[in-house]
């Protein structure tokens, strides 16, 4: 049986791919879909929403956003947030004087 001789550079390559293949692992997690995590906690929130957390608190205090409460932590269903996002959705009217591109 022939034996395999490994050099520093077969093991340079290893740790480059073995590397690549975590960090890109870790940024899969990181870019969670909605569908995929029903709970989201406040700073996910804010920053999907683009909303600054007293917005966000506003939202709470006012009872347009349901949240829930464990301990300190507060979380939002994701679905919920889109059930609000699409019942205050606005429908532009079709301008026909508007023009992007005017010649």
């Amino acid at each position: 049986m022939p034996a395999n001789i490994i050099t520093t550079d077969d093991l340079r390559e290893f740790k480059i791919e073995l590397l690549s293949e975590l960090k890109q692992l870790l940024s899969s997690q990181n870019n969670f879909t909605h569908d995929q995590k029903k709970y989201l906690r406040s700073s996910e929130v804010t920053k999907e929403l683009g909303i600054s957390t007293s917005t966000l608190q506003h939202l709470r205090i006012k009872k347009i956003i349901p949240f829930t409460k464990i301990g300190a932590t507060i979380f939002y269903d994701w679905q919920d947030i889109k059930k609000i996002l699409d019942q205050n959705k606005k429908v532009a009217k079709a301008n026909p004087s508007f023009s992007l591109f005017k010649i």
